[in-house]
């Protein structure tokens, strides 16, 4: 695209935090996390998607804030 500029350095960091933040729950949470793995395996679709999309929704709202 003509004009379309990226900051390469600011997209690798986004890359790297959102690494960070999903490793998280499996290194603090260790023993936890297959239960919890098992808890979402049986949720149904409808479930997961609100779930999925109410997280993006916060992604979303951080982002335009620490944007502003």
């Amino acid at each position: 695209m003509v004009g379309m500029d990226i900051d390469w350095k600011l997209l690798g960091t986004a890359m790297g935090l959102v690494l960070l933040v999903e490793g998280l729950p499996y290194f603090l949470f260790t023993e936890k996390m297959p239960g919890v793995l098992r808890t979402l395996a049986s949720l149904p679709p409808k479930a997961l998607r609100l779930i999925g999309g109410v997280f993006m929704l916060i992604g979303l709202a951080v982002v335009w804030l620490t944007r502003l």
